[in-house]
């Protein structure tokens, strides 16, 4: 059940926040995300991220600091970016 409230909570972000640009720059299949705390890189992601347990933690992080609201215009995830790459190259 915490995955299909967290799963629809990332859909909430995505079509709440995304800009016409960040979608545009994005390949079919993958989501744009901003990464850090102060400096903010850009990274794009597989979809298929947002099923995985890690990933789900990383974006209720970003529930619970930005709400739906994204400074960015897209997906922001307030970690370090060593955190998020830690957690991302083990879903490869």
């Amino acid at each position: 059940m915490a995955f299909v409230r967290n799963l629809l909570g990332a859909k909430k972000i995505l079509g709440a926040t995304t800009s016409k640009r960040a979608t545009s720059s994005a390949p079919k299949g993958f989501l744009a995300v901003y990464v850090g705390e102060s400096q903010k890189k850009r990274f794009v992601v597989p979809i298929s991220y947002l099923s995985q347990p890690s990933f789900q933690a990383l974006l209720s992080k970003s529930e619970e600091e930005f709400g739906f609201a994204h400074p960015m215009g897209g997906l922001t995830i307030p970690c370090p970016e060593d955190t998020f790459i830690n957690v991302t190259s083990r879903l490869q």
